[in-house]
């Protein structure tokens, strides 16, 4: 029997659209997904197609007074193609004055596949970069591609960040920072960073999110927010899914049931935990927040869920302490949050969030990253159908959850 997932019409796009009305901006890129769908697979993209794309993208932006040295391969990211190159230009100020040397900034093009683990937007993903200079550490950036006008597929340019994201030391064979070991000795010193990046995030004033054209602001005391992220993630599962599995459908009628009004307006990250941070292993330093694709104004208590997860944790060297994201207990992290940001940690929607999470986490891995890998849609099959497998822990961990609270 065919699916029509493989080959979806306009009847079944429209169908889906109209079930789980979501934010234009992620009605855009689901749409645009759906409507691709039976294009070609991945196929490698030649460096140097990359490289004209992006040399496109910045003459589109400030002319053709630049020149692209040195792209290569950048690894990293378990779903976009990313490439660093060298711009030798005159600067983001524009023509140097006569005393001024032409500058080479070191840059980065991330770049998505034909499909991804999750599809995002790149213009949401730069905006909230845009948001963010100044309130954490986060690479400049520069310029966006979002509908493929220049790239292969939408893409965005931004600053080289120094740093790494796990000890040289403390070498690990999991992937997308999973389990990071940091060790005793840095662990407290990332650790205040990490609390402190997290609640100044989560306190940035809700008049700058004027600016975000492609976000939809939710509304203190309304829930509709929250809602609209639940159906952002039911539409993912109706349109990408392998097959049904009721306890989707038991959590999304849950988390809609009992979807909290909201009490403060934050801007979210949506992956905020080790393996999404750089830092200088001399200064001890976090030297850049990444991957802001998932990012959401909503609700503080959807990170704090997420960067506690048992799935990006690990115990301490007496075996019982559990680390949240390596780097110390929760219970701990939450008292300093409540110091840090002056709000508050409310434990009914923490567990709202943690069933929000691991409801979005099955949809990513039993749905999309199966169908992605399935059919060769991305340039990290294997990374990608590895991840999958983690889907049945945490819908196993999903399951638990709705036992006991309903």
């Amino acid at each position: 029997m065919i699916d029509v997932r493989d080959a979806p019409d306009e009847g079944f796009i429209a169908a889906v659209r109209s079930r789980f009305p979501v934010e234009p901006e992620i009605d855009r890129v689901l749409t645009a997904k759906l409507r691709g769908r039976t294009g070609p697979g991945y196929t490698a993209i030649p460096l140097d197609t990359l490289a004209d794309g992006a040399a496109a993208l910045i003459r589109s932006a400030i002319g053709s007074d630049f020149a692209i040295r040195n792209p290569r391969w950048l690894g990293g990211g378990a779903s976009k193609l990313q490439m660093a190159f060298d711009l030798d230009w005159n600067g983001a100020e524009g023509s140097p004055s006569t005393t001024q040397a032409r500058q080479t900034t070191a840059l980065v093009l991330r770049m998505e596949p034909p499909a991804s683990i999750v599809e995002t937007s790149r213009s949401r993903e730069f905006e909230m970069l845009q948001l963010m200079q100044g309130v954490v550490p986060v690479p400049e950036c520069y310029w966006v591609d979002p509908q493929a006008a220049h790239l292969p597929h939408p893409g965005l340019i931004y600053a080289m960040a120094d740093g790494v994201a796990k000890p040289s030391a403390r070498p690990s064979q999991q992937v997308s920072g999973i389990g990071t070991n940091f060790g005793p000795e840095l662990r407290p010193v990332l650790a205040t960073q990490f609390i402190e990046s997290m609640a100044a995030i989560h306190i940035v004033p809700a008049a700058r999110f004027a600016g975000l054209s492609s976000f939809v602001c939710p509304e203190v005391g309304s829930n509709a927010g929250i809602i609209r992220q639940v159906h952002w993630w039911r539409r993912v599962w109706e349109e990408d899914r392998p097959e049904a599995l009721p306890l989707v459908e038991v959590a999304a009628n849950w988390l809609i049931a009992n979807a909290p009004a909201l009490d403060h307006v934050s801007a979210v990250h949506g992956d905020f935990r080790a393996g999404n941070f750089l830092y200088s292993e001399s200064t001890q330093r976090i030297t850049a927040w990444l991957d802001w694709e998932l990012a959401v104004l909503g609700d503080r208590h959807q990170d704090l869920a997420w960067t506690t997860g048992a799935h990006f944790g690990h115990y301490a060297e007496d075996g019982r302490t559990f680390l949240a994201s390596g780097l110390l207990p929760a219970e701990e992290l939450f008292e300093r949050y409540e110091a840090a940001s002056g709000l508050t940690i409310d434990r009914q929607r923490l567990r709202y969030f943690r069933v929000y999470n691991d409801f979005a986490s099955c949809v990513h891995m039993l749905a999309t990253a199966c169908r992605v890998a399935r059919h060769g849609k991305t340039h990290q099959d294997v990374v990608v159908a590895w991840i999958a497998m983690i889907g049945a822990v945490i819908s196993g961990a999903l399951r638990d959850t709705l036992e006991e609270i309903i």
